[in-house]
């Protein structure tokens, strides 16, 4: 499976997944894909020359599920929209192989459990991210779509995060004092 599309999106920082389910269940949302735990490795020139461009190159393992994703510069505003171009392969192994014949290597590596949710019969999806430095929902939709949702779940625009989760992570280990390498559970 092969789509290329422009995601929009944001993350909202919740205190706790049981908290985010209520919030959910409360607005609707009924689980669409059960919690998997996902490992992700970004790649990258020895010079970063993928971070500089703000662009993204991931290698995804999600349960018995891999996936191949580009990701291009963000347009930022109240939300975070860019091109995603996503390929499902058969061997995140290999994959990771064959980019690194191609003089990329492994930058980051995170780790998170993702449950997929969504509005019966509405677009846009939100997800429940646990991760190894806080808990997030991420609304994924049209802008409207997403303004409306963060309204229904009692967030405000001033809530909203257009940060990757390694800006989070490098956040993070400087408010904690704690020297950065990959966000995987330990």
């Amino acid at each position: 499976m092969t789509h290329a599309a422009r995601e929009t999106e944001i993350k909202l920082a919740v205190p706790d997944a049981a908290t985010a389910r209520r919030l959910l269940r409360a607005a609707g949302f009924r689980v669409s894909k059960r919690r998997v735990f996902e490992t992700n490795t970004a790649f990258d020139t020895p010079e970063l020359r993928l971070r500089r461009a703000a662009t993204l190159l991931r290698v995804r393992q999600a349960g018995g599920v891999a996936t191949v994703t580009y990701k291009g510069p963000p347009d930022v505003a109240r939300h975070k929209s860019r091109e995603e171009l996503e390929l499902e392969i058969s061997d995140a192994r290999n994959m990771a192989a064959i980019i690194e014949r191609l003089g990329l290597g492994p930058v980051f590596r995170y780790d998170k459990y993702r449950t997929e949710y969504r509005q019966p019969g509405r677009p846009g999806i939100a997800t429940l991210d646990e991760t190894p430095v806080g808990v997030y929902l991420e609304l994924e939709g049209t802008s409207q779509w997403i303004d409306r949702t963060a309204r229904k779940l009692g967030f405000a625009e001033k809530d909203y995060i257009t940060a990757s989760y390694a800006r989070l992570y490098l956040d993070w280990c400087e408010r904690n004092g704690v020297r950065a390498s990959d966000m995987v559970f330990r």
